[in-house]
């Protein structure tokens, strides 16, 4: 097939999925900022500003996750990550208010940049058309959440995007379709969180998918959660060197940057772990609770405690919690046991 038949086919598909979506037009203003579970703690994004065309490729139990980023754009990044935040907090604010919604956003770049914490001038616009791209051109492929017969789901973050203009060049709003797999796992309430909006500030690629990892394991939970630091290096995904990672994990703590929680540095039987504590939490409402106290990476076993259906729990439970640190706990005064693998 020639290259123009092939770009017309593609072309065609996509106009006639488009042409089956009722546009969702966005229209409730500020929404409390919401991620989705699954994002929040896998290597689904690139955490460099750099363009990154090395795919991830990540096993953990159960779970697969694989990336892949054109060399002309890059690898989606962390950053890049807002817009999917930004789509999220949306449809469960229209949900909330008994608006439909669909895969098929229509907006102005205004509304989303204003949402992220962004200014709306046109450098920013640019950018956020840079971002739709490598959104667009990003292929994932993952077994996470489907089901019993554990298919290898493949897509993109964002199946298309266009802006729309009048014949005199001025920007009138803008459209994007996302795909069946993220739609589904914000419907579902139970795959979703709200974040603080200070996440929008922070700075470093690292920082932000550490306070991701954070607000989905340590949650509410008094004692918080602790991690091996080489654990967290193998789920970040980043091309950093496990000492330069675990360099900028100590500077973070030390920072003590994210909103919301208290970082420590402790060591068991010379292996570094990062212990994550709730403080000073955000106002924001908070749909789901983390319930139970657990550490990761370690040698005995621990829990995520996520609050959802017993066949979405266990890549968490099974993946992160290949072991705890049970005389951790004892001596940093944890003061919950093991539980079992698997265990809701």
């Amino acid at each position: 097939m020639s290259g123009g038949s092939e770009s017309h086919r593609r072309r065609v598909a996509a106009e006639s999925e488009r042409l089956k979506l009722v546009p969702f037009i966005v229209s409730v203003g500020d929404a409390a900022p919401r991620d989705q579970r699954d994002l929040m703690e896998r290597p689904f994004f690139s955490l460099a500003k750099t363009p990154r065309t090395k795919p991830i490729l990540y096993q953990g139990a159960d779970v697969e996750v694989q990336v892949f980023g054109m060399p002309e754009h890059g690898m989606a990044t962390i950053w890049d990550a807002d817009v999917l935040i930004w789509a999220a907090s949306q449809i469960v604010a229209a949900e909330n208010i008994g608006i439909p919604t669909s895969r098929f956003f229509r907006f102005t770049p205004y509304q989303l940049l204003r949402a992220i914490g962004r200014p709306t001038g046109n450098r920013q616009y640019l950018l956020l058309k840079s971002t739709l791209a490598r959104l667009q051109s990003t292929v994932i492929a993952t077994t996470i959440r489907n089901g019993a017969h554990w298919r290898r789901r493949q897509f993109s973050w964002i199946n298309e995007w266009e802006e729309m203009t009048t014949r005199a060049g001025r920007i009138e709003g803008m459209e994007f379709v996302l795909p069946e797999w993220f739609y589904q796992g914000v419907i579902d309430r139970s795959l979703v969180l709200t974040i603080d909006p200070a996440y929008f500030r922070l700075m470093g690629g690292i920082e932000r998918w550490l306070y991701r990892v954070a607000r989905k394991h340590a949650g509410h939970q008094p004692e918080g959660w602790a991690f091996e630091v080489s654990h967290l290096h193998r789920k970040s995904g980043s091309l950093a060197r496990p000492s330069d990672f675990a360099l900028d994990l100590r500077r973070i703590a030390a920072r003590q940057s994210l909103p919301g929680y208290r970082l420590r540095i402790e060591w068991e039987d010379a292996r570094e772990l990062l212990r994550i504590v709730p403080e000073n939490l955000s106002t924001v409402p908070v749909d789901n609770h983390v319930n139970a106290i657990g550490t990761s990476g370690a040698r005995s076993i621990g829990t995520s405690g996520a609050n959802r259906a017993a066949h979405f729990i266990e890549e968490s439970n099974k993946e992160s919690n290949s072991s705890s640190l049970t005389r951790t706990q004892a001596s940093h005064g944890a003061g919950v046991g093991a539980v079992p693998r698997g265990a809701p």
